[in-house]
């Protein structure tokens, strides 16, 4: 599959990011029927077994869904995979990846050239997640198709540059698709992107305050009463730095403002480990752009929402809107 054909795909360019233990297959199925691409981490199917099933319902109710609707097909959707020595469902994750082709598959936590030549056996697209120009170059060289550029203010793990000048200065020497993640939660901030060189928006914490969405009515409830000065950036909870919701952190009877560095030889991202239970559970992340999230819709109100602003704000400028999939 091209960039175009990518694009053509979507009713604007929007992919949704993984979201550990909240991404489902509601929440992915639902974001795909209404033109983005929906995505989960393939952990959040426990256990291993349970990624088949997974695999099995997404695939089957697309086809269904497209088969019933040919004049607007639903979008691709994509598994997220940590390439991190914790890992040990890996390989068997990316076998399932490559029985179920999989359309697109996001790569975190390290570069590996086998998942890539895997992916690609197929013709599956790789995009890989990075916060500098080091990973940027690194996840390239290793053979994936794209990046996402993780940018300060993210959800979950998070860099801390400027969206401006990670995209520029990717943009200096990489001409493939790129993904940009970091407070967008309008269509505004994702016609922003596409301005500044980016082909997609990466949205996550908009997402969590959803209905389909796999998170407690009190997460969702933080996120529409918050703004970006309720996000704490830290390392202490998995060993990576990342965005989290100040008020989780004050319910597990810490000082949000006060909190010890983590230790990064204790990451933890498999399929066990107490710390990255607790962080995703009871600490949650989220990034600074939920002052935008007012309520808690459906995915497909939020895409229908989205794709309003973005024309809108295409509209001001005098722009014309992209020939794609009507909404």
């Amino acid at each position: 599959m091209t960039l175009q054909e990518l694009k053509r795909r979507l009713t604007i360019p929007v992919i949704g990011s993984p979201l550990f233990i909240i991404s489902n297959p509601d929440l992915v199925i639902a974001q795909c029927k209404a033109g983005i691409v929906g995505s989960f981490p393939a952990l959040n199917a426990r256990p291993a077994e349970v990624l088949e099933q997974w695999l099995t319902r997404i695939t089957t109710e697309l086809d269904a869904y497209d088969r019933a609707h040919p004049e607007r097909p639903s979008a691709p959707f994509a598994v997220n995979q940590i390439v991190h020595k914790s890992n040990d469902r890996l390989e068997h994750d990316v076998q399932m990846c490559v029985k179920f082709k999989v359309p697109i598959v996001i790569t975190s936590l390290g570069a590996r050239a086998d998942v890539n030549d895997a992916i690609h056996s197929y013709g599956g697209i790789v995009l890989h997640d990075v916060i500098n120009q080091k990973f940027a170059r690194k996840a390239i060289e290793k053979g994936a198709d794209g990046l996402i550029l993780v940018a300060t203010g993210a959800g979950g793990h998070a860099g801390v540059q400027s969206p401006f000048a990670l995209v520029q200065e990717t943009r200096a020497w990489f001409d493939g698709p790129i993904a940009l993640s970091g407070s967008i939660a309008t269509g505004d901030a994702v016609l922003a992107a596409e301005a500044m060189g980016a082909d997609f928006g990466y949205i996550g914490s908009a997402f969590i305050a959803t209905r389909e969405a796999n998170a407690s009515e009190a997460y969702k409830r933080a996120i529409v009463d918050g703004s970006a000065e309720d996000i704490v950036y830290t390392n202490l909870f998995t060993g990576v730095h990342g965005n989290y919701l100040r008020p989780s952190i004050v319910a597990a009877g810490m000082d949000p403002d006060n909190l010890p560095e983590g230790d990064p030889s204790k990451m933890a991202f498999g399929s066990g480990g107490s710390a990255k239970s607790k962080a995703w559970r009871d600490i949650w992340g989220c990034g600074q752009g939920i002052g935008a999230v007012s309520d808690v819709p459906t995915a497909g109100e939020l895409v229908a929402r989205l794709v309003a602003q973005y024309r809108a704000a295409r509209g001001r400028l005098g722009l014309a809107v992209p020939e794609r999939r009507a909404a």
